[in-house]
């Protein structure tokens, strides 16, 4: 049950424009020898997947320009940018919400 109201919660989110909505990626906390991390020494990863994406940003001339993302796609993220959103108070997932042209690269 708490699965399905999660997505119900992250669908309720629609990014404007040329926005998207990344789900960052969780940075390992144990070694593969069996050694649990402290969480002051676990960084945050680069990664992040996409969730959403907005209809496109609207140029000048009125025409809409289609995003290049698309739900489920791997990105590589700045070290700073973006906005922290929190869909769930329950779930401590992170959330990000920017425009695509402040993300890095996709990765294959």
């Amino acid at each position: 049950m708490f699965a399905s109201r999660q997505l119900f919660n992250i669908k309720r989110v629609t990014p404007l424009l040329d926005r998207v909505l990344i789900e960052r990626c969780k940075a390992v906390t144990k070694t593969s020898t069996g050694i649990f991390l402290p969480e002051k020494s676990v960084e945050k990863l680069p990664e992040g997947i996409v969730i959403a994406v907005g209809p496109g940003k609207v140029a000048n001339d009125g025409k809409q320009i289609p995003m290049n993302l698309k739900p489920g796609d791997r990105v590589l993220l700045p070290s700073y940018g973006g906005s922290s959103v929190k869909i769930d108070s329950k779930n401590e997932t992170d959330y990000l919400l920017m425009h695509e042209s402040e993300i890095l690269a996709k990765l294959e």
